[in-house]
């Protein structure tokens, strides 16, 4: 088991940044692949990143490739996610997300076991 708790989210102006971080609970961190996720208003939940155990392999979206990057802390049992160049499209909330079985390729909802609470991103125009 695994609970995961998302921060750093809130408004920003189009353009500007936001680093969003999930802290994981339990001494397994290292073993779960991680994801971000987003569900704007009305929508289904959507693949953001996804990042493998060790950090060295990352996957995102074409809707965010080359504006989020997505990191890991294995000592600090926290993954993140720095998100720059952010326009109003990307109001939505994010939501971390863990896989025991190390896959960080999976980006579909019910490939991931384990997920946060979600926190909210709001990008004004």
């Amino acid at each position: 088991q695994v609970q995961l708790v998302e921060s750093g989210g809130g408004l920003v102006q189009a353009g500007g940044s936001l680093r969003l971080s999930c802290a994981a609970s339990g001494r397994t961190f290292s073993t779960y692949a991680m994801a971000w996720f987003r569900q704007a208003p009305g929508k289904e939940r959507e693949f953001v990143a996804a990042i493998s155990t060790s950090g060295a392999y990352k996957y995102y979206a074409d809707s965010v490739k080359g504006r989020f990057t997505i990191s890991r802390d294995n000592a600090e049992n926290t993954v993140y996610l720095q998100m720059n160049s952010l326009n109003p499209a990307d109001t939505a909330d994010y939501y971390c997300a863990a896989d025991p079985s190390g896959n960080y390729y999976l980006r579909r909802v019910l490939d991931y076991d384990y997920w946060g609470q979600g926190t909210q991103v709001t990008v004004s125009s």
